[in-house]
């Protein structure tokens, strides 16, 4: 069974490459190979339904992002794509070493550790 791409797809993937430029080939290419309608299911629920929504700036939402992401500490590669999504947003450097200190506050020393190795890949990238 073929998928047509809809338009859920493609706000999505605008988002996304709002996010990063380049990022939706790299991550709809590696759901499509997954499975066909991988990137309409995740991609359209994340960022048409629940990140494109008006309630917070876009900024906001990526810090969010981070500190959840920190917190969990077992998504290292989102956690270092939503540092530098934050960063393209608006986010500073230095909000996101503030981040990174509350989180070890509330989630603990070792994923503020996780997240200070993200960060740094971050901050070279750009």
């Amino acid at each position: 069974m073929s998928v047509a791409p809809s338009d859920r797809r493609a706000q999505a993937l605008a988002l996304l490459e709002r996010l990063e430029p380049g990022a939706p080939e790299r991550v709809a290419g590696n759901l499509d190979d997954f499975h066909e309608a991988a990137a309409e299911i995740l991609l359209g629920f994340a960022f048409t339904d629940v990140v494109a929504r008006d309630g917070l700036p876009l900024a906001t939402r990526e810090m969010l992002t981070v500190a959840m992401l920190a917190a969990m500490g077992t998504a290292p590669g989102q956690l270092e794509f939503h540092m530098r999504a934050a960063l393209n947003t608006g986010v500073t450097r230095e909000q996101i070493v503030e981040i990174v200190l509350q989180v070890a506050v509330y989630a603990g020393i070792p994923a503020s550790m996780n997240a200070i190795t993200a960060a740094k890949s971050a901050f070279n990238a750009r």
